[in-house]
């Protein structure tokens, strides 16, 4: 990334404060709901009424739930704000017009989609005005294994070269450090000194998963087992949710199911479905269900490492196929495997029988991926695209371990604004 020049880094300075966490909610909380209430106040003021005032409210709620979302998933790695601008304030809108829905409450709908609109363009105009230029520039304490943090070029690392606060100021976002290195007390005291002047202190391996979105396995020990255990009430929320959800989407989707269906028939003939068993939660074999999207010979071995692995160009793949793949329609009959409570919307790839017990043997800590419920779309899935090759696999697993360990609604969210992406993109078909 390109650094500012001076006469930008001036610029950036005087629009600073429109970084500040509360500029931007009390500014989206008066551009969202204060003009559109003076608009319909100036061309009919007679209309003033409960539906008005009742949409008053929510524009104000709606702006509130989007930017608890926003905080909540931005500090995971690789996110923009442009990416989650859109998608928090439609879901936060979107949660607030199903209330309206199911209670009957009256409120004003033009008022309503203006104070979306507005919402939208406000924190856009200072992603654009300042945030896209901002570049991260944290302070180093050089003592420790810092390398693979210093090889990520995302943010601007500044080597200390003395255990002085009053080096930091103004110039440094943060300060890092390795807390398992031997830190002499000077280098203690600062950092002690430095957390009491209200700077962040950032411990090396946490923030190199954060920017990276992977947690490191090559060394794992008992101590970080400990801490990739998901979270319980979650997991069982999460379930319920996933359950719920595929029941109201079963309607939506069945349709689209049947077209895709008909699809392979009349392009490759019979079987429209491909099945396979599968390694899930703890382990249990399951048969996974979806759209055929190859030919299938007679001739060929199914068994086969080379046969269960998709080449990115693969002859196999039919028009039709090819197609399901990239929109990930192929996937949807895995909605079934959702309501027999084997699969999730979201976690880590379920991998064939065969792959796995060959993955198990080569790679290793690798069954503990099935710690969670395997799911349709997952972290390395958006992040990384398909893999099979066993180097590749092993870069996936950084990914979902680093899943397993920050296993929250959060994360999911995020996962599902990705894989939206992701479809409209063709990402990492196979």
């Amino acid at each position: 990334m390109l650094q500012p020049t001076p006469r930008k880094t001036q610029q950036l300075g005087r629009r600073f404060w429109l970084t500040r966490r509360r500029v931007q909610l009390i500014g989206a909380l008066l551009i969202a709901s204060v003009p559109p209430l003076l608009w319909r106040f100036a061309f009919t003021p007679q209309a003033i009424d409960v539906a008005t005032g009742n949409t008053f409210l929510a524009n104000l709620v709606a702006v509130v739930i989007a930017f608890w979302v926003r905080l909540s998933i931005e500090p995971y790695p690789g996110i923009r704000s442009s990416t989650v601008i859109l998608p928090t304030a439609a879901v936060a809108h979107g949660s607030v017009l199903a209330f309206f829905f199911f209670t009957r409450l009256p409120y004003d709908r033009f008022a309503f989609l203006a104070g979306f609109l507005l919402h939208v363009a406000w924190f856009y105009l200072i992603y654009f005005l300042v945030q896209r230029r901002v570049r991260l520039r944290i302070g180093v304490v050089p003592i420790g294994d810092l390398s693979r943090l210093l090889g990520i070029d995302t943010v601007t690392w500044v080597e200390l070269n003395e255990p002085s606060v009053d080096q930091l100021r103004r110039r440094f976002d943060a300060v890092v450090a390795d807390f398992g290195a031997d830190l002499p007390p000077a280098w203690e005291a600062f950092l002690a000194d430095v957390a009491l002047a209200g700077m962040i202190v950032y411990q090396a391996k946490p923030l190199e998963e954060s920017l990276t979105g992977r947690v490191r396995i090559d060394h794992l020990s008992e101590n970080s087992f400990g801490s990739l255990l998901p979270a319980r009430g979650y997991f069982h929320f999460k379930s319920a949710l996933d359950w719920l959800t595929a029941v109201l989407l079963l309607p939506i989707i069945t349709p689209v199911m049947l077209l895709a269906a008909l699809a392979v028939l009349l392009d490759d003939g019979r079987p429209i479905f491909f099945r396979q068993v599968r390694i899930g939660h703890r382990g249990r074999r399951f048969k996974v269900t979806k759209f055929r999207t190859m030919r299938v010979s007679a001739d060929e071995p199914t068994d086969t490492r080379q046969a269960l692995m998709t080449d990115a160009i693969d002859p196999r793949v039919t028009r039709v196929g090819a197609f399901l793949r990239k929109s990930r329609i192929d996937e949807l009959p895995q909605l079934f495997n959702i309501l027999l409570n084997q699969m999730s919307w979201i976690g880590p790839r379920p991998e064939a029988h065969q792959l796995s017990s060959w993955y198990v043997a080569e790679l290793p800590f690798y069954r503990y991926r099935h710690v969670v419920k395997p799911g349709i779309s997952g972290w390395a899935q958006v992040n990384q695209g398909h893999v099979a090759e066993v180097a590749l696999v092993h870069e996936k697993l950084h990914y979902d371990f680093y899943y397993i360990k920050y296993f929250s609604p959060w994360l999911d969210l995020l996962i599902v604004f990705k894989t939206v992406k992701t479809m409209l993109s063709g990402f990492g078909a196979r």
